[in-house]
């Protein structure tokens, strides 16, 4: 990852992993709620994100869905709606790696203690016809919010406890969906024959734009982060494309969920 004179880029320079953050979730989320007016109040120890917005827009028609005024955040509303017998907070919109892992800072700072993540993603390799589902095992770091939580490798990988839990879940109730790897970019119109090739030599199966960035967060902040991929298009080469399925795809990504949910809670 050196240059020609055997230096690291400026982006991967100067990074220091073990120190802590002069600016920090909290004392923003504490100000939010000074100017808000809003009392201090733990959101769901079960949160997902929802960065297509499709299982929140779904959720809001069919009333399932509940503002929770509590939420400090800036930039996004928090709904809770029920799942596997619990109330679970639900966070739409946060596309791409910087806006999924500023959430997910301030979602764990606010008492979340499991965080899954559901975004739409891009084929690589053709395991099937979209539109399913992946369980993201690792991901090709090809952007630029985890080298600043991790670093540098190739590869960002989440905890394999998590994978193997939400693997046993959805056979137990006979559920599909892949495992493999995936690739993690900030800019989805800059993927080159090049770029996809080296992608499928990896191994990976869809490309996306947040699961990298959350696993180097999960494992520099001891969170747990699991992230799945709606594998829904082939980049707009296809007839049909980006179809996604029954309601955009929400019954069967809540029927998924829902078991993953369960199974994580049980452990």
């Amino acid at each position: 990852m050196t240059n020609a004179h055997g230096a690291l880029p400026p982006i991967l320079s100067r990074k220091r992993f073990r120190e802590a953050s002069v600016f920090d979730p909290k004392a923003l989320l504490s100000e939010a709620r000074r100017q808000k007016g809003l009392a201090a109040r733990d959101v769901p120890p079960v949160c997902i994100l929802d960065p297509d917005g499709d299982v929140v827009r779904y959720l809001k028609a069919s009333g399932a869905a509940h503002p929770f005024p509590a939420w400090p955040c800036y930039h996004t509303e928090l709904h809770t709606f029920e799942l596997a017998g619990k109330s679970i907070g639900i966070v739409g919109y946060a596309v791409g790696a910087p806006f999924a892992v500023l959430v997910a800072e301030e979602l764990f700072a606010c008492g979340c203690r499991f965080l899954l993540s559901l975004t739409s993603a891009g084929q690589i390799a053709p395991v099937g016809a979209p539109p399913y589902f992946v369980i993201i095992e690792r991901a090709l770091r090809d952007e630029g919010t985890s080298y600043h939580y991790a670093a540098p490798a190739e590869f960002a990988a989440a905890d394999p406890r998590l994978v193997a839990t939400a693997i046993k879940a959805l056979e137990r109730e006979g559920l599909h969906a892949f495992t493999g790897p995936s690739w993690t970019t900030d800019a989805p119109f800059r993927e080159t024959a090049e770029a996809i090739e080296h992608a499928r030599a990896a191994g990976v199966l869809a490309v996306e734009m947040e699961a990298a960035a959350l696993y180097a967060f999960a494992r520099a902040r001891d969170a747990p982060v699991l992230c799945l991929a709606h594998v829904t298009n082939a980049m707009g080469r296809g007839q049909q494309d980006f179809e996604k399925g029954e309601a955009d795809g929400t019954a069967e990504a809540l029927k998924i969920m829902q078991a993953i949910v369960k199974a994580v809670r049980s452990r």
